[in-house]
């Protein structure tokens, strides 16, 4: 099937708004992590997920097919690459981002556990009740995990 020229330039403006859309929705993720909010991301992620597999899908058509984009105007296609460049920038700005608030939250998650744990009564002692009322007295429980 030959694809018209004006059927590769809708199916490339499709391409540029779906982009452009998604390029907002994690610029705004972003700007929210920068900012130490990562509640108002969470806000993005379902919509986030949803173009990123509509983007997904759409990139490897093209990639399987480029007569679907290739007969498109030089402006539109060049928009596209605009488009796929801003695209990029902003998903390197997020991993820097996400990165960053993940470091934040492994140190408080430490320097929480850690303070729990100087809380908790030493250990005296040996046999059965050497350290059971202190630990009956305590109703602090606590689970670490390595890559917390």
């Amino acid at each position: 099937m030959a694809l018209n020229a004006t059927d590769c330039d809708d199916r490339v403006e499709q391409l540029i708004i779906l982009t452009e859309r998604l390029t907002d929705l994690i610029a705004r993720q972003s700007a929210a992590f920068e900012a130490r909010r990562p509640h108002e991301a969470a806000q993005y992620v379902d919509e986030v997920a949803k173009l990123a597999n509509l983007y997904r899908h759409e990139s490897t058509r093209v990639r399987g097919n480029v007569a679907l984009v290739s007969g498109a105007s030089l402006q539109r296609r060049q928009r596209l690459v605009r488009a796929t460049e801003a695209f990029d920038s902003v998903l390197a700005r997020q991993g820097r981002a996400v990165t960053a608030a993940k470091t934040v939250t492994e140190g408080l998650v430490r320097a929480i556990a850690q303070e729990v744990a100087e809380q908790r009564p030493n250990a005296s002692g040996y046999g059965p009740g050497s350290q059971g009322a202190a630990y009956r007295q305590n109703g602090t429980a606590i689970t670490l995990n390595q890559r917390a």
